[in-house]
This record gives structure tokens, sequence and C-alpha cells, in this order.
């Protein structure tokens, strides 16, 4: 597992184990905020133990950005603390993370001390504020990548913890493409200094206009792509045919995971869009 200090009082964590999947703390003189956890026990046992044991505080809130298995399975390894997330988190994590936790105890013994723990305060518009010592955490909604997806705006230092509605590829096959990049061009219209995408590495300051232009340009093609199959008998080949590069990204991204992605995005959106024209 990666580590990095953000800023004072504000840690990042990467996985080295699943997609780059990452997670955050903030830290205050009595209790921590941690956002997110990580894919697998071992790694979000891990931060735990930085968090008691180097840092000195417990985890009095567990943040979800939204409910996918790698960012809120490990919530049940902070037994003390209370989850927040938005309120369709809590619903689908309820309605498809236990039935996903039986199926992948299955295939992967490591998750047999795992049990899913949806949020225990929700809220579903609108913003939700806490004072972690010194720091104030700005909760927005910010949906995209999964209809429940919320960011954490560290208000003083200007850093955003994301979640995946911000990543090194726009990943839609949970989610909305309108949504994504509505919230991708809110992100770039706050101020930053530091994105912490849900997967992958910090984006500095120097580097959040480029990111956000490329991610939105991405978006454009495969809508431009999906709406070009739609037109053709030979929708599923055509697709096929489109590259991650042709929509302005590279395949090397995410340990090379983003050609995968590239690839359900394409035929996700061609679901949905086929949908919208029936």
């Amino acid at each position: 597992m990666q580590r990095e200090r953000v800023s004072e009082n504000v840690y990042w964590f990467q996985s080295d184990v699943y997609a780059q999947v990452t997670a955050g703390v903030v830290v205050g003189p009595q209790w921590a905020v941690m956002i997110d956890t990580l894919a697998l026990p071992d790694e979000t046992m891990q931060m735990r133990d930085f968090i008691e044991r180097e840092l000195g505080v417990p985890v009095r809130y567990v943040v979800n950005t939204h409910y996918h298995a790698d960012h809120a399975w490990g919530n049940c390894f902070f037994a003390e603390a209370t989850v927040i997330g938005h309120a369709r988190c809590r619903e689908l994590l309820m309605e498809r993370g236990a039935p996903s936790l039986e199926l992948a105890r299955q295939q992967n013994t490591a998750l047999r001390q795992v049990r899913v723990v949806p949020p225990h305060m929700t809220f579903s518009s609108g913003e939700m504020t806490l004072r972690v010592g010194k720091k104030n955490l700005i909760l927005l909604v910010a949906p995209g990548h999964s209809e429940d997806g919320i960011a954490v705006l560290v208000e003083e230092d200007r850093v955003l913890f994301a979640g995946d509605a911000f990543m090194p590829i726009p990943s839609l096959v949970d989610g909305d493409v309108e949504d994504a990049i509505s919230s991708i061009r809110k992100v770039g219209r706050m101020g930053l200094e530091n994105i912490i995408q849900g997967h992958g590495d910090i984006i500095l300051r120097g580097e959040i206009d480029a990111a956000v232009k490329e991610n939105l340009n991405y978006l454009a093609a495969v809508k431009k792509s999906v709406k070009g199959a739609l037109r053709r008998r030979n929708a599923e080949e055509y697709l096929e045919g489109v590259s991650i590069e042709e929509c302005g990204k590279s395949r090397v991204y995410l340990g090379g995971l983003a050609e995968t992605l590239h690839r359900r995005n394409l035929r996700a959106l061609y679901r949905q869009m086929s949908d919208t024209d029936a």
C-alpha cells in the first residue's frame, strides 16, 4: 500500500493490490475521519493501524463516496465509527452489496471476515459538513460514476477527495454520462489544490485543468462513437474498432485496466442510448 501526506493532517492511501484504488484520512486532535476503505481487508487494516498507532487517534467517522465494494466493504473494520454516505448508497449496499459479497467470498477466502455495513447517517442533496480539528469537511453530491456518488472537500486546503467521480478514465458502467460530465465540470470550477481520484495518482494544481479537459473530451468522444454506432447495422463490430487512443486516453492508465474500462464504457453507453431511442 502506498501512503502520502497531502497537507497538514490529511493523508492519502493507494492500493498495491487492486486497480490503484484510493482512500484518505483527515486527522483531528482526538479522532479522525476516514474517506473510503480499500478493496481487501489486509490493506484496510494497515490503514487503521497507521491511524491508531502512528497518528494516535481512533476513527470516529467513515465516509463512503459510493457503494462499490472497493470503497465500502471495509466499513466493518471500523466497528466504533459512524458511517456516512448518500441515502442511495445505503440502499444500494443493502440491495446489491450483500449478494455481491456472497458471490465474492466463493472466489476469495480473504473476504470471509467482511460484512456489509451500510451508512448510519445519510443525505441525498445539497451538502453535509463535518468539523475535524481545524479542518472543515464539506460532503457534496457528485453522481455520474454511480447514482450515489459524493465527494469530500477539505475546505481550508482545497483538497478534494473525489471518489470515482474523477478517475484517470471515467467509468460509466453503473452511472450516467450526463451526470458524469456535470460532476467533472463542477470539480474543474472549484479552485482546487489537489484532486484525490478514486483510483490512480493525486492530481496537482497545475495538472487539474488539463485533467478535467481530457476527461470531458473522452466522454464527448465516447458519446460521439456510440451515436455513430446507433446508425449502423454492425454496431457492435463498429464499437469494437473504437480505440481508447481515438477517444483521447492511454491504455496504460491504471496499470493497463484502462482499455477494459473503455470497452465497458462503450458497451454500457450503447445499451443506455439504445434503450433511450427505443
